[in-house]
Formats: structure tokens, C-alpha cells, sequence
């Protein structure tokens, strides 16, 4: 039978094993989660950054058409241009909409209500004859390209 020394000693020594490996977890968690929000902020700045060239080429070139030359999905490139929209104007509400208690701007709502350039357009169904309820300021959504 072990002394109440010996008994000490091998809980110590087993604590101090067991405690090194912790140890050298959390470090190593910590030095991983340091990297990767470093990371995530950079990919955060291109991904800004991409918005604003999106931006600027729209005069020159749609995003259909960049998507085709440079094999990038249309729907990444509009997310990367309707995130940029979305950050530069959180303040302002969109026209024609009811106000509401949620932020104008979220990115969720920016990327949904932001339609794919190759998605095809909705169209809406002419009033049935005889039917005095259409509204004449209903926007009409027409097929482009």
C-alpha cells in the first residue's frame, strides 16, 4: 500500500502531465482563433473591395457577362456588389417600402432582394378582362439580355 506521500506525489505528477497537455490545447486554440479572425478581415476587406470594382464596372460591362468571362458564378458576383450596397447605405430605407422596426439594410435582405443577372425575371399576369382592381403603379418586371 502507497504511502499519503507516494499517493500525493503520482496525483501531482499525473495533474501536471494533464495539465500541460491543456495547456498546450488552449495555446494552440487561441494562436488558431487569432489567425483566423486575422484571415476572416482580410477576406472581409477583398470581398469590400470587390464591391467597389463591381460597382464601378457596371457602366462598362453587366454582371452576366463578367461572370461569363471570368468563370466566377453570377450569384457570388451580385452577393460581393449587394454587400457593398448593403454597408454603404444601412442609414437610408428603401424606396416604396413600409418602415419597419428591423434595420433597412441587413445583409440577408440585401443578398435576397438582390436578383441573379442570369435568374430569369418574373412577369406580371395582365388583369383579367373585366377586372377594375389592377394598379397602374405596380411595377412591371421585363426580361433583359
Amino acid at each position: 500500500m502507497a504511502t499519503t506521500e507516494e499517493i500525493e506525489r503520482r496525483v501531482e505528477q499525473a495533474d501536471a502531465a494533464r495539465s500541460a497537455k491543456r495547456s498546450a490545447v488552449a495555446k494552440r486554440v487561441g494562436e488558431l482563433a487569432q489567425q483566423r479572425a486575422s484571415i476572416a478581415e482580410q477576406l472581409s476587406d477583398i470581398e469590400r473591395e470587390l464591391g467597389d470594382v463591381l460597382a464601378e464596372s457596371t457602366d462598362v460591362m453587366e454582371i452576366a457577362e463578367l461572370a461569363r468571362f471570368t468563370d466566377i458564378p453570377a450569384a457570388d458576383l451580385n452577393r460581393w456588389l449587394g454587400s457593398r450596397k448593403a454597408t454603404r447605405s444601412k442609414r437610408k430605407k428603401p424606396a416604396g417600402r413600409a418602415s419597419s422596426t428591423k434595420s433597412a439594410a441587413t445583409p440577408a435582405s440585401s443578398t435576397r432582394d438582390t436578383p441573379a443577372a442570369d435568374a430569369p425575371s418574373t412577369r406580371r399576369k395582365p388583369p383579367a378582362p373585366g377586372d377594375d382592381t389592377a394598379n397602374a403603379s405596380d411595377p412591371v418586371t421585363t426580361e433583359v439580355g
